[in-house]
C-alpha cells in the first residue's frame, strides 16, 4: 500500500493561517490577472486561453530499479521561462512528484524552495512545504520505495478571476503575480507494484512573473479555482 503525500491530519488552526497568507497572495494574483489578460489588445470579456504551451507536461517517469546511488536526477528544476502559463504547469509537476528512492525528505524541500520568489514578502514557503509529506511519513515511503511521478495536463486563468478586469490593473506593477489552475494526474508506485495507479490532481498556483526576471513561484493557493 502506498503512504499518500497529503496530510489529512493536519490541524485546522495551520490551515487557516495559510489561507490567511495565501489569500494576500490571491488579492494580488488578481489584479496581475487583469494587466495580464487586456495586454496585447486582448478583450477582457474572456478568459485567457492557455497558449500553444499548455500541451500536456509530464514529469520523468523512473526506472523500476533504483537509480545509481547519489543521483537525485528526479529533484525539480525551475524552467527559464516568462509565461506563467508554462511555469505553472511545470510547478505543479514538481509538487505532484518525488523519489524516496534517491532523495531525502530535506532534499526535495529545498528543491522545491529554489522555485519561490527570492522577494520574501510574496513567498508563501508554508504553503509549499505543506505538500511535502513530512519527515516521519517520508521515512515510512522510503521503507516501501515509494515515488510519484506527474503529468499537468492543462493549465489557464481561473475564470473567476477576470472580474478583477473592473478593479485597478496598475495594481501589476507591485508584484506581477499570476494566479495559473493546473489539472493533471499523479501516479504513485512502490516496490512491488512498479506501476502504481494514477489519480487526477487539480491545484492553483500563484506565480510571479516580473518581465527582468523568469517566473517564480509565490505559493499554493489553499482551494483550486475553476
Amino acid at each position: 500500500m502506498p503512504f499518500t503525500s497529503s496530510h489529512p491530519s493536519a490541524s485546522r488552526v495551520r490551515q487557516r493561517a495559510l489561507l490567511g497568507t495565501a489569500m494576500l497572495v490571491v488579492l494580488v494574483a488578481l489584479a496581475g490577472l487583469a494587466v495580464y489578460v487586456t495586454r496585447d489588445g486582448r478583450t477582457p470579456s474572456k478568459p485567457s486561453a492557455a497558449p500553444a504551451s499548455s500541451g500536456a507536461l509530464t514529469s520523468a517517469v523512473p526506472e523500476t530499479t533504483p537509480p545509481p546511488h547519489g543521483v537525485n536526477a528526479t529533484l525539480p528544476v525551475p524552467p527559464d521561462t516568462h509565461d506563467p502559463i508554462a511555469f505553472g504547469k511545470a510547478a505543479a509537476v514538481a509538487l505532484w512528484s518525488y523519489d524516496t528512492r534517491t532523495s531525502s525528505q530535506p532534499e526535495l524541500l529545498d528543491a522545491l524552495h529554489h522555485w519561490l520568489t527570492s522577494e520574501t514578502k510574496y513567498a508563501d514557503r508554508a504553503s509549499v512545504d505543506a505538500l511535502v509529506p513530512s519527515p516521519v511519513l517520508w521515512t515510512r515511503m522510503a521503507d516501501n520505495a515509494q515515488y510519484a511521478t506527474a503529468t499537468a495536463n492543462e493549465a489557464h486563468f481561473p475564470a473567476s478571476f477576470t472580474q478583477a478586469l473592473q478593479a485597478d490593473p496598475g495594481a501589476i506593477t507591485t508584484a506581477y503575480v499570476y494566479a495559473v489552475t493546473v489539472t493533471g494526474s499523479q501516479s504513485i508506485a512502490w516496490r512491488g507494484s512498479p506501476r502504481g495507479g494514477a489519480e487526477a490532481r487539480a491545484i492553483t498556483l500563484a506565480v510571479q512573473c516580473r518581465p527582468d526576471r523568469p517566473c517564480a513561484l509565490a505559493g499554493v493557493l489553499p482551494n483550486v479555482a475553476p
